[in-house]
């Protein structure tokens, strides 16, 4: 039998029955979202569960019902109705809501409110910033303008050499928006890195910044730049964006980010272009530790289900929120971190090192705002512990409803 360790004073407990750190309030089951959903069911369906695990059982023996109850739900938006739930239980092949035509961005902006921001942004060396709903609307028409001009389409794909900064997502937006697939790569890459991506891809529009800052140092990134544009004769055009330094004059053929955007017709509406369900949304890449990096694409379809099904029911986020995910562009969870968007609360970025200037930086951060949701990885919660950092004592962290961990193993003593 495997014991964990315990506190002195406590019986041994073996490890499939470890001591539960914490239980849900009554209020809180009964405010979540999860609890929601499950009286919907009710009333809608009528189904009812003794308990949690029943809900889950039937969720796994229902598959068909399980996911339309989803679409049902959260009202997805869709511009044709589809034929089928699921066409086939044969993988590969198995197509889900087939002829069904939806726009993920469209159901980001169904949340847009004058009453909360969009995006917070800290960096580590400029002040808070927060940007409105009105603003990103109107920068993601900018760029969704720009791109059209440009020839970009539906199926094109436009690329990313970008830090975590809102101009990332604006462009994300804008690109989704068009019904054109999405990839990005962080700026600290290296040139083989982002060459080894992109070449698979063929981008036709390159979005890129001058550098990056970590540690409290700006890394300038043109010579990096050139090399990855050299490498990529499909890109016909580019788009720079002054990061490290706001004056700077760009690369050559290359639009300026303020040009654009300040082109922007004030009547002009946001419009979304209807794609197939399982019309590509981003590609995504393996580590690429077996060889070169293997593309992964995600749907718009697919996606948009899964993010509003974790971020309600998992995370149980709500309208008004902050939810906060420290991340680089070139890590799956920053398409996962835009997703709050979809539940109406707000997301923060971050763009820097965890650790600078102290360990303490990202709680500091949690107690300013105040983050609901804290997300991270493994090992920078495991940083923490060895370094005996005690974030409830220093730091006021009533308002955190979740902390999520991912990218490698979580260790038990990190978890507890």
């Amino acid at each position: 039998m495997v014991y964990r360790k315990i506190k002195v004073g406590q019986s041994k407990i073996p490890m499939n029955q470890s001591p539960i750190l914490w239980q849900p309030s009554k209020d809180f089951i009964e405010q979540s979202n999860l609890k929601a959903f499950e009286k919907w069911l009710s009333e809608k369906k009528g189904l009812s569960f003794q308990n949690y695990n029943d809900l889950w059982q039937w969720s796994v023996d229902h598959i068909e019902d399980f996911w339309e109850s989803i679409w049902e739900y959260f009202e997805i938006i869709h511009h044709s109705p589809y034929e089928s739930v699921l066409s086939s239980h044969d993988m590969p092949g198995a197509k889900w809501f087939d002829g069904s035509t939806l726009n993920y961005a469209e159901h980001i902006f169904r949340q847009k409110s004058e009453s909360r921001p969009a995006i917070t942004f800290y960096s580590e060396t400029n002040p808070p910033i927060n940007i409105s709903w009105k603003e990103l609307e109107q920068q993601v028409i900018a760029i969704r303008d720009y791109l059209i001009i440009k020839g970009v389409n539906q199926g094109d794909r436009v690329v990313g050499y970008l830090p975590n900064i809102p101009e990332a997502i604006i462009c994300f937006l804008a690109v989704n928006s068009l019904g054109a697939i999405w990839s990005c790569c962080s700026p600290d890459f290296g040139v083989n890195t982002v060459i080894d991506r992109y070449t698979q891809i063929e981008p036709k529009l390159l979005i890129t910044v001058d550098g990056y800052q970590y540690g409290g140092k700006c890394f300038m990134r043109f010579d990096e730049i050139d090399q990855i544009r050299a490498a990529l004769p499909s890109v016909k055009e580019t788009l720079f964006i002054p990061y490290c330094e706001q004056n700077s004059s760009g690369l050559s053929d290359a639009s300026l980010w303020n040009d654009v955007v300040s082109a922007t017709n004030p009547s002009e509406e946001l419009e979304f272009t209807p794609v197939p369900f399982d019309h590509p949304i981003w590609i995504l890449y393996s580590s690429g530790t077996t060889g070169k990096p293997k593309a992964i694409t995600h749907s718009h379809g697919g996606v948009l289900l899964e993010h509003l099904k974790y971020m309600a029911f998992h995370n149980d986020v709500h309208p008004g929120e902050n939810f906060f995910w420290f991340t680089t562009t070139g890590w799956m969870m920053w398409n996962f971190l835009q997703a709050s968007l979809l539940m109406g609360a707000t997301t923060v970025l971050f763009d820097g090192s965890p650790g600078y200037p102290s360990l303490g930086t990202l709680w500091k951060l949690a107690d300013a705002i105040p983050l609901h949701h804290f997300g991270t990885s493994a090992p920078y919660l495991t940083a923490c512990m060895k370094r005996g950092l005690n974030p409830l004592n220093d730091y006021d962290l009533s308002n955190l409803r979740s902390i999520g961990s991912t990218g490698a193993p979580l260790p038990p003593e990190a978890f507890d």
